[in-house]
């Protein structure tokens, strides 16, 4: 009778585990997250997660590093890497990703980066720093796309684009919190329209 050879993937392992902890985290908050869900999430054992993270807080840094950091990207900055219109960018991106969460519920449990920070920032100094680094790179990315429209001649010169890109993170947030306290998808998108036409005034 023949051997069954058993392929251990430890990559695939340690990412079943961070996408798990990232869904637990995001649905219960940090403190309220069971690592219990999350190896019966990923479909491992205990072992194996204490194997790859040596506690909850390494889980925790892993899931800001190489889900949220990367999510952020995605949804936010990709698009204004060298596009000729940032500000019709933004309001695309806010009004898709506004109307996907509504669809998939999930505007219903806010932002995942400013829930941590809310419930993090003031309790952890890695944490804190690991958030304030991802929320400083979004500021970044907007202004330089704000000053490469300014040279185009797509945004007004006059915009200070770090004032307005600390002013559209923020709004981002709070239209995220909106979402989440009212459980309300219509004020949501209300408060979306609202930072939109915000983008419209930045037009030269």
């Amino acid at each position: 009778m023949a051997t069954q050879t058993v392929i251990r993937d430890p990559e695939a392992t340690r990412n079943k585990i961070v996408c798990a902890a990232f869904a637990e985290f995001y649905r219960q908050g940090f403190q309220g997250g069971s690592l219990a869900r999350i190896v019966e999430g990923a479909g491992v054992t205990k072992g194996a997660l204490f194997h790859h993270f040596s506690g909850k807080e390494a889980l925790g840094y892993a899931v800001l590093d190489e889900v949220i950091g990367p999510l952020l990207q995605q949804r936010w900055l990709a698009s204004l890497i060298g596009s000729p219109d940032p500000i019709g960018a933004m309001q695309q991106a806010f009004r898709k990703f506004i109307r996907t969460d509504i669809d998939s519920g999930h505007f219903a449990l806010g932002c995942p980066l400013n829930n941590l920070a809310q419930e993090m920032s003031p309790l952890d100094p890695s944490f804190r720093g690991r958030i304030d680094s991802l929320y400083l790179a979004w500021r970044e990315g907007i202004a330089l796309a704000l000053a490469d429209g300014m040279a185009q001649g797509t945004v007004r010169v006059d915009v200070s684009p770090q004032s307005a890109a600390a002013f559209i993170v923020a709004a981002q947030m709070g239209i995220w919190g909106t979402g989440k306290f009212s459980q309300d998808g219509a004020l949501m998108m209300q408060a979306g329209e609202a930072i939109c036409d915000y983008l419209e005034t930045l037009r030269a």
